[in-house]
């Protein structure tokens, strides 16, 4: 039984200023490095000319960077410690953005926007895996879960700042990249500032660890590796199912609403920003139920929950799929990160979790790498994205099985 004092020290706990400066990291890699292509897009199509296909492969590119650094990051937290990865990494997409928004042609443009996807790899494998470190199994789905959140800050805010830098400038996708390229920026020396690699380097133990452990946490960091590696693929396959469906609704979802519902910018933004919304509730929500029912219910919820979402999207028949699919999509968005993070951590001691999540993240990786770009293409063979949210409906249903056939943990 945990007694008030106990809840008190552990609301008051360091941790969670962890978890706020990793809600900002994520809302600054993710959010602002990848998610605000959405709303990107459109306009700097239109200014420089790029078909669908160029425009996938600008995504792709971005996920290709992702994945390279995917695998540097246990070898560069080890070294440098999370702390530093993450401040450099997110001053890497912060000056990559800026970058971009100079850029005169296309393949700058892509090479750019490979190197934000290299800054977000690193920062989001890094703060994951922290969050590992920072909570105790007992608290970890719900500590993830506010983190993932910072997506969702950051699509609400590129779908009401883009629309707006575009009506008051000519070079209004310019500006943007500029404007979101300082906010990077910023975030990144707020998380310098407030991240520590472990609880010991302040005298204390991860949030909940006493009640859930009844030990000291000194003594899990030289506890062996005892799960099966075939769990681990298997994690990792549930990890590419969700980065290749996911990544083609976010990527698409406002050209789709632009250039095939006849909706304006602004409106498609509205639209996006709704989604951001509903996704602040994703990772707490569906984080503490994979605390309270388990990882592997609670993965199949999500998927099954984000297979209407595509589905729903891709039967063009009325505003009213329109709207369950945006529903459907926000409020599971962020949820699959925040309990694949917590599912590692259950799986593996906390300073083997960097590694393992690097490897999961590899998989989620090179999902999204193969996601943009194969939609990008049946768009440009059926003139619509509706087939490719038919292949992502598909493919999430993959991923409700294999959830399903997830162990427990202590089969694992």
């Amino acid at each position: 039984m945990i007694s008030g004092e106990d809840h008190k020290k552990a609301a008051s706990h360091y941790g969670w200023y962890v978890v706020a400066a990793g809600t900002l990291c994520v809302f600054a890699s993710l959010g602002l490095g990848r998610f605000a292509l959405g709303m990107l897009l459109p306009s700097m199509a239109e200014a420089l000319q790029l078909s669908y296909g160029q425009m996938g492969l600008i995504g792709t590119i971005n996920f290709v960077g992702y994945l390279g650094a995917v695998l540097l990051c246990g070898r560069l937290s080890r070294r440098f410690g999370a702390r530093k990865v993450i401040g450099a990494a997110l001053f890497l997409v912060g000056l990559s953005m800026l970058l971009i928004s100079l850029a005169t042609n296309f393949y700058l443009i892509t090479f750019c926007y490979f190197l934000t996807g290299m800054g977000s790899a690193l920062a989001n494998v890094s703060i994951m895996a922290l969050i590992s470190v920072w909570f105790a199994g007992n608290s970890r789905g719900r500590a993830a879960g506010f983190v993932v959140i910072g997506s969702g800050f950051a699509i609400i805010i590129s779908g009401n700042l883009v629309p707006y830098l575009n009506s008051v400038s000519s070079n209004g996708w310019r500006l943007s990249w500029c404007v979101l390229g300082l906010l990077v920026l910023a975030v990144a020396a707020v998380c310098s500032l407030v991240l520590r690699n472990r609880p010991q380097n302040l005298g204390l133990q991860p949030v909940g660890w006493s009640a859930a452990q009844g030990g000291h946490y000194e003594a899990a960091l030289g506890r062996p590796l005892q799960v099966r590696p075939g769990v681990l693929y298997h994690c990792a396959a549930i990890y590419f199912l969700f980065g290749f469906t996911y990544v083609i609704y976010a990527t698409f979802i406002v050209t789709t609403l632009v250039q095939e519902r006849g909706m304006s910018e602004a409106i498609a933004g509205n639209f996006w920003a709704w989604v951001g919304f509903l996704s602040l509730f994703s990772g707490p929500v569906f984080g503490t139920i994979s605390d309270k029912f388990g990882r592997k219910q609670a993965l199949v919820l999500v998927f099954s929950i984000q297979a209407l979402a595509y589905l729903f999207i891709a039967l063009n028949m009325g505003d009213i799929f329109l709207y369950l699919s945006i529903v459907c999509f926000g409020i599971v968005a962020w949820s699959v990160p925040s309990i694949i993070a917590a599912l590692v951590g259950d799986y593996v001691d906390p300073q083997r979790a960097v590694h393992v999540f690097a490897f999961v993240t590899f998989a989620l990786g090179l999902g999204q790498v193969l996601g943009p770009f194969i939609a990008g293409i049946l768009a440009e063979i059926s003139g619509s994205f509706s087939t490719s949210y038919l292949l992502a409906f598909c493919l999430a249903l993959v991923a409700v099985v294999l959830s399903l056939l997830l162990p427990n943990r202590q089969k694992a």
